[in-house]
């Protein structure tokens, strides 16, 4: 299969219909002379470097975050931003030898690059197959679609496969619920999306820093459309317009992280997901993984770092009360494996393959405690041909798309990606594990608007109860390389298994129960 070199999972342009992600590397760091007193010294005899990104974990003591401040000053870095409530810093520094003479530091824990390219770095940008009909076609869509119903929704399976349209007879979900959409951008501007969104919960934190400058959440000129797509299959508005999402009543924020290159550092997921709780976010969708590394060893100090770092964000944010949901990647790999090869990583950089053990070298946010990680599934209800999964990873599934070769839909519907609707006001199909998050994200939203009182503990296990259980396919009969052999071997039973975790995402369950 075609894949993009992107850092994130990207979605694919069709017939293919697959998403994508990326990958790893190390970066070289040499020893650096301490300065009495305690704190590092700025090696004079390191030589000045492209400037990097870095992360810095403190101890959260009365003035320890303070005092690494000023250490961070003297080893020759600048602070972008504090962190004080999970203790993390986001530093830039010239000198490749920071991260090693930061760590010597007095209340630091740990620290890290996160990334390897000089800041900025640049990458590919993200495709999509618009959607053109002709006025009869538009014709006979509105003639399909439900009394009530969107025009476009004939061509939504997506939606049907999870019981969507039956759970909108009962209820859209409620505007007191906000999902925060941590991605590349949302155009606000779009029809199925301004009715819906939630300004004042919107930031752009791709530099690590919230930037609150009126429409800075937006994906700007010829920006990625991933985003926008995402927000409208959570919360697209049922206005007698296009399409209509999984919680066509609740609100959505956008909170920008990809760069203008679309990467997904870890200063930009800190800020966002420490922005999303402090704004009253409800759910945060996160369909991407955090670059440069696709999987983060914590034998390595640079990605022990980072893992630390997202860790402290994303737990602060469900203490908060906010529920994490993340897509599982899209390369095919068992996550339960104690063995999986990475070739592509650092995304950002030279890739040097390596292998590594997921259970010591995680996915994140995808992988870390409390995340909800969502696999994918096509038109016939099996795993996706790309989709990532593992028997204790996996937790739930939901709709992503597929090839129409393996998983065509049932019209009328015509195409086995999803629908969404995408920047300038028009709307494009996607696959990936980035279009499943979100139908389960939704469905968690349509939780949390019948049950508000509900932690999120208590909405993941209701989540997980009311998905509709499927029991793994035997032999799974997708053969994508032509091998003659089942592409992946799906273990556990029917009430929880590798391929869906708890079952698919049900939506009418949601708003039932």
């Amino acid at each position: 299969m075609d894949r993009l070199r992107y850092g994130r999972w990207r979605a694919l342009a069709l017939p293919a219909g697959l998403a994508l992600v990326a990958s790893l590397g190390l970066l070289p760091a040499t020893a650096t002379a301490e300065q009495g007193g305690g704190g590092p010294a700025h090696s004079s005899a390191a030589g000045a470097g492209p400037g990097l990104s870095y992360v810095v974990n403190t101890g959260t003591g009365h003035g320890t975050p303070a005092a690494v401040e000023r250490a961070i000053s003297r080893a020759g870095g600048s602070v972008v931003m504090a962190y004080d409530k999970v203790g993390v810093i986001v530093a830039h520094s010239p000198d490749p030898d920071f991260a090693r003479t930061i760590r010597r530091a007095g209340g630091v824990e740990s620290a890290g690059a996160t990334r390897t390219a000089p800041l900025p770095a640049e990458a590919a940008t993200d495709t999509a197959t618009p959607l053109e009909l002709t006025a009869r076609q538009r014709k006979a869509l509105a003639a399909e679609a439900a009394p009530g119903a969107d025009p476009m929704e004939p061509l939504q399976w997506d939606m049907r496969a999870i019981k969507a349209d039956k759970a909108h007879e009962k209820t859209l979900g409620s505007r007191a619920v906000t999902v925060a959409v941590i991605d590349t951008g949302v155009d606000d501007t779009h029809p199925d999306i301004a009715p819906n969104f939630d300004r004042a919960g919107s930031a752009n934190c791709a530099t690590g820093r919230p930037d609150t400058t009126d429409g800075a959440w937006r994906p700007g000129s010829g920006g990625n459309a991933h985003g926008t797509h995402v927000a409208g299959e959570i919360a697209g508005a049922r206005n007698g317009i296009g399409i209509t999402g999984v919680a066509p009543g609740v609100r959505v924020s956008g909170i920008k992280v990809g760069t203008a290159s679309s990467f997904f550092y870890t200063e930009a997921v800190v800020c966002a997901f420490i922005w999303a709780a402090d704004h009253g976010a409800d759910v945060t969708n996160n369909s991407y993984f955090t670059d440069p590394w696709y999987f983060n060893c914590t034998d390595d100090p640079d990605q022990k770092a980072l893992v630390e770092a997202v860790t402290r964000a994303s737990r602060y944010a469900e203490r908060k009360g906010t529920v994490n949901v993340a897509g599982a990647a899209n390369d095919g790999f068992d996550l339960a494996s104690h063995s999986v090869t990475d070739a592509l990583s650092p995304d950002d950089g030279t890739a040097v393959s390596r292998t590594v053990d997921p259970s010591k070298c995680p996915q994140i946010p995808g992988q870390l405690p409390g995340v909800v990680t969502v696999a994918a599934t096509g038109a016939k209800t099996l795993k996706s041909s790309y989709s990532n999964y593992g028997l204790g990873v996996i937790d739930i599934a939901a709709p992503g798309g597929d090839s129409v070769a393996f998983q065509p839909p049932e019209p009328p519907a015509t195409s086995s990606a999803v629908l969404g609707p995408v920047p300038g006001g028009g709307y494009a199909y996607m696959s990936g594990t980035s279009m499943a998050s979100p139908h389960a994200a939704g469905v968690a939203a349509l939780i949390k608007s019948r049950h508000p009182h509900a932690s999120p503990a208590q909405v993941e296990a209701l989540l997980y109860a009311g998905a509709d259980r499927l029991a793994c396919p035997d032999p799974y009969p997708i053969d994508a390389n032509g091998d003659g052999r089942p592409d992946a071997v799906c273990r556990g039973g029917r009430d929880h298994n590798s391929f869906y975790g708890a079952g698919l995402a049900d939506a009418l369950h949601a708003v039932t129960r």
